[in-house]
């Protein structure tokens, strides 16, 4: 007999011993976990009978539960607006620093056909001066690329809200081609040399945009977004903002699109009366749109 066949008897029991344990212990974890699910799905099964017969907490559990999916979709949405604003700013193209960099007229010949159509009818209809309309045509369209937004859109609330003036200010502070709140919205002319640069007619409008999408972003719908953009989103009556720049819209189109348009045509039909019990005072406006704008300036 062999030395090999004589050390291997002795480790046989051994070996039974170990796998008897192992198995052992093996069915053990398994009777734990099954007993672990069980225990589980019996808590689970007690917690919805017991939700069910609790009305009250059920609905706030699904209030919880709903409001935590839609915060997550709004960060995820004002993290893309936020990244389209970065972008905004780096195709500024001249200095940001320096305003007087940006050129502030441009010569109609070199826009292409549509352009120069919304340029000069605009030019006409404002009785401004086509060479600086030519540049925030212009700049409309390369902005209204970068941000997703139609620069006709651009154009019409610029021509609502100011009549293209870029010196233009409201009541409560609204400055500029697009009467962006500067105060509000300090933060986002900071890259482009300071606040003052509000009265810049291409920084106006690249804030304006920056704003502009934000307020779209966050309302859901473009004339919702609009109601955000004036200040109205909490009023019962925008008084008519949306649907005069919305209109101002469709006549630009029609004008790029080769249409004639009348420079005097309307720019949105009269809003509907707003019955004596839900008028607001005209003081309230200038308060709303400043708690609509702080609102969004929070989130940012």
């Amino acid at each position: 007999m062999s030395d090999a066949s004589a050390s291997a008897r002795p480790m046989a029991p051994l070996e039974r011993m170990a796998r008897v344990v192992v198995a052992d212990v093996g069915q053990g974890l398994v009777a734990v976990s099954h007993n672990a699910l069980a225990l589980l799905g019996l808590l689970v099964v007690v917690l919805g009978l017991y939700l069910v017969d609790h009305k009250e907490l059920r609905h706030q559990a699904e209030r919880t539960a709903l409001g935590w999916l839609q915060d997550r979709h709004g960060d995820q949405l004002l993290a893309e607006a936020a990244a389209e604003d970065d972008a905004l700013v780096a195709d500024a193209g001249a200095d940001p620093g320096d305003p007087l960099a940006n050129p502030l007229a441009a010569d109609p010949a070199t826009l292409n056909r549509q352009q120069a159509a919304v340029a000069s009818w605009l030019s006409r209809r404002y009785k401004v001066a086509q060479e600086p309309i030519a540049r925030l045509v212009h700049e409309a369209w390369a902005v209204g690329k970068a941000a997703g937004l139609d620069p006709t859109l651009i154009l019409s609330i610029m021509a609502i809200e100011s009549s293209f003036n870029p010196f233009a200010q409201s009541a409560v502070g609204a400055q500029g081609l697009m009467q962006v709140m500067t105060r509000v919205h300090n933060d986002k002319y900071q890259p482009f040399g300071g606040v003052l640069t509000a009265f810049d007619p291409v920084t106006n409008l690249r804030v304006g945009v920056q704003v502009l999408k934000e307020c779209i972003t966050r309302a859901g719908s473009l004339e919702a977004g609009l109601r955000y953009y004036v200040g109205a989103a909490n009023l019962e009556n925008d008084n008519g903002y949306a649907g005069k720049v919305l209109a101002e819209q469709a006549h630009l189109r029609r004008v790029a699109a080769g249409q004639k348009v009348p420079v005097n045509a309307v720019s949105a039909p009269r809003p509907a009366p707003v019955p004596a019990s839900a008028a607001a005072p005209a003081a309230s406006a200038p308060t709303a749109e400043v708690g609509q704008q702080l609102a969004l300036a929070v989130v940012r």
